[in-house]
C-alpha cells in the first residue's frame, strides 16, 4: 500500500513554529515513527509552501497511490484550486489538522478542501497522521 503525506505552508517549521499550538516535535520524527509503526506501507512525504506545487503533487500521485493524507495548512481555508485538485483525482484523501481548527480564529472554521476528502481529522495533534493511516487501512480490509 502506497500512502502520500502532503503538508502545506509553514509546516516545514513544525517543532519551532508556535509550539504551544503545534507541539515541539518536528515532522521528520513523526514520519520516522509512522514508518517504524507501519513497515509494510510505502509512506512518502512532500511539503511545500507553494499552492501550485501542492496541486502538482496531488495530480502526480492521485491516480497511482492508495491514499493521501493532506494537511493543507492555511490553504485549507482559501484554496478553491486545491479543493478542485482533490475532486479531480481518484485516490482517497484524508484531511488532517494538528490543531483544532474550530477552537481557533473564525476564518479557520471553514475548510474549502474538506468537502472533497473522505474525512477530516482536526485537533488530535501529530497523532492525526496515524489516525488517517488507520482509516485508510480500514478501507482496504
Amino acid at each position: 500500500m502506497k500512502i502520500q503525506i502532503i503538508n502545506g505552508p509553514n509546516l516545514n517549521l513544525l517543532g519551532v513554529r508556535e509550539p504551544s499550538v503545534y507541539g515541539s516535535e518536528g515532522f521528520d520524527a513523526v514520519l520516522e515513527g509512522l514508518k517504524r509503526r507501519y513497515p509494510a506501507l510505502h509512506i512518502n512525504y512532500f511539503q511545500s509552501n507553494v499552492e501550485g506545487e501542492l496541486i502538482n503533487k496531488l495530480h502526480e500521485v492521485g491516480f497511482s497511490f492508495d491514499g493521501i493524507i493532506l494537511n493543507g495548512g492555511g490553504y485549507t481555508h482559501t484554496s478553491v484550486a486545491i479543493a478542485d485538485a482533490i475532486a479531480a483525482i481518484n485516490t482517497p484523501v484524508v484531511e488532517v489538522h494538528i490543531s483544532n481548527i474550530y477552537a481557533r480564529e473564525a476564518f479557520r472554521h471553514v475548510s474549502l478542501t474538506g468537502k472533497n476528502c473522505i474525512g477530516v481529522l482536526t485537533g488530535f495533534g501529530m497523532d492525526g497522521y496515524r489516525l488517517a493511516i488507520e482509516h485508510l487501512l480500514s478501507r482496504t480490509s
